[in-house]
């Protein structure tokens, strides 16, 4: 009779992988959950509460600026502190996060709730978890099975999202057959985040203690820091490109453009986010074969041009066909950029390279909703989509000219 390992985790935890790796994998799936309810619940949720457009696009911002000061302080902090412990942290915070936004009805508590907190409004993972559990599960692959660890961690995060959508809905159902009030079921849904969180602490609480190197790094980056300048300056440009079309924001779009309800887009999501997740198993392969610098640009571009055509559509078919085309193919760079990074760094700098290549694209993505959201406030409705293709389209194009000298260290399997 085979092993445990082998007949019942075979295909997520291959040859060259550590068998803890499961608990970062089912952590990402609970998050991705959560993620994928409220960045589609979130827009209508302020609206219930009788806010605007633009307190869509500030909440967002808030939430992307208080991601990138976290991520900056996790880069700081990751030579001096377990990652174990960080980790634990996060999680405790993504429950007060929760607990915060079931509870107040206020603008400004709520944008400080989003600034300290983990809420997430995109279809990526832009919280300080990204990159503690980057270092950690780079820790956990050999070099020749890293790309397929971040293949099945990417997976794991847009199929778990794409289920969450279709819980987006749930408000409208249990108030049309329960009789309760739709707002007070919407803040149910946040409490449900909060308590994932805690769940996610005893996750990591079974984590065991992190390698050595990680421990008793001296700095943060040391030989990698031109490498990683310039990577996170060229992802500050897709970041900045991607936050003018968060999820929360292109639920707005689909909404005022189209009428779609609550329901109809979380079903949107769901199969959008389904798209996304069976293009990450494609990654691996895609990469073994063309690398992972070619797989990160060539599979995105067209993804860019699916969303500029989108904003010229003048009805709902043609606009979500399109959509769903970008979304099978935008997120094929997400294991890829991310095997990448941890390639071309020396194994002591992970926890940091993976920070402070994030802490640029949250800052930049941050800026982005207020700005979306006043485009759309101002009846511009088309001009989000547009600007986020082109600027993708040239960080793209850059990012091809600047790196394809520069090799992994770790293969690109």
């Amino acid at each position: 009779m085979l092993p445990a390992r082998t007949s019942l985790s075979a295909l997520f935890l291959p040859a060259g992988i550590d068998r803890s790796a499961w608990m970062l994998l089912a952590s990402r799936g609970l998050r991705g959950f959560c993620d994928g309810f409220i960045a589609v619940l979130l827009p209508a949720y302020l609206l219930a509460l009788g806010f605007g457009q633009l307190a869509v696009g500030l909440i967002s911002t808030a939430t992307l600026i208080g991601s990138a000061i976290a991520t900056i302080l996790v880069g700081l902090l990751s030579s001096r502190y377990p990652l174990r412990a960080l980790l634990l942290f996060a999680a405790s915070l993504m429950a007060a996060t929760g607990l915060g936004f079931a509870s107040l009805s206020s603008l400004w508590p709520l944008v400080a709730v989003a600034f300290v907190g983990t809420l997430n409004p995109s279809s990526g993972d832009v919280s300080l978890f990204l990159p503690l559990e980057h270092a950690r599960l780079a820790e956990s692959a050999e070099s020749n099975a890293r790309t397929a660890l971040f293949a099945r961690y990417s997976l794991v995060g847009a199929l778990s999202a794409a289920l969450g959508a279709l819980l987006a809905g749930l408000p409208d159902w249990i108030a049309l057959h329960s009789g309760i009030a739709v707002l007070f079921a919407m803040r149910a849904m946040f409490l449900f985040y909060g308590v994932t969180g805690f769940f996610i602490c005893l996750l990591y609480l079974r984590l065991p203690k992190p390698e050595s190197h990680a421990a008793v790094a001296r700095v943060p980056l040391g030989p990698s820091r031109g490498i990683v300048t310039r990577l996170a300056m060229l992802f500050s440009v897709d970041a900045f490109a991607g936050g003018l079309l968060v999820n929360s924001l292109l639920t707005l779009w689909l909404i005022q453009r189209f009428g779609l309800s609550l329901a109809a887009a979380g079903q949107f999501f769901f199969w959008a986010g389904l798209l996304s997740a069976g293009s990450q198993l494609a990654a691996a392969p895609i990469a073994r074969r063309i690398g992972l610098l070619n797989t990160m640009v060539f599979t995105h571009i067209p993804s860019s041009v699916c969303l500029i055509t989108a904003a010229f559509t003048s009805s709902l078919p043609p606009t979500l066909v399109l959509l769903l085309l970008r979304s099978a193919l935008s997120q094929l760079d997400v294991p890829t950029r991310s095997a990448y990074v941890m390639s071309v760094v020396t194994p002591p700098e992970r926890p940091a390279a993976a920070s402070f290549t994030a802490v640029p694209r949250s800052l930049a993505a941050a800026v982005a909703p207020t700005i979306a959201g006043g485009l759309l406030g101002a009846g511009w409705l088309g001009a989000p989509l547009i600007a986020c293709g082109a600027l993708k389209i040239a960080y793209d194009l850059a990012l091809l000219v600047a790196f394809r000298h520069v090799r992994p260290g770790g293969g690109s399997s």
